[in-house]
């Protein structure tokens, strides 16, 4: 199974919401250059804690509900879940070594 997890409405809850491990979504659009910034980090982040945080990746234009639902206005937003709550937000273009250490606070 590949790293990095790619999550639809459908199973968003099951996948992220009730993960027995800390989890982190990377809320994005194909057409999204920041978007693009960030994929590559957010991809090699997926593979260095992998088994340790789910990472995955939702796209907004294929999925409505889960974005509406966490409020989402601005892509990329990365959302980091723990227990299923969320917490903590990252919203724009951070680089890989930002993004690393919100990660480590869920550990």
């Amino acid at each position: 199974m590949a790293d990095l997890l790619h999550v639809s409405d459908a199973n968003f809850e099951k996948e992220i919401v009730q993960s027995d491990i800390p989890a982190m979504v990377d809320f994005w659009a194909e057409w999204c250059g920041p978007c693009k910034m960030v994929g590559p980090s957010v991809e090699a982040l997926a593979k260095e804690y992998a088994g340790k945080i789910k990472i995955a990746k939702m796209d907004v234009d294929e999925n409505r509900e889960t974005p509406a639902k966490f409020g989402i206005r601005s892509i990329p937003t990365l959302i980091l879940f723990k227990e299923g709550k969320v917490a903590q937000t990252i919203v724009g273009a951070l680089p890989k070594s930002d993004i690393e250490e919100a990660l480590k606070k869920l550990l």
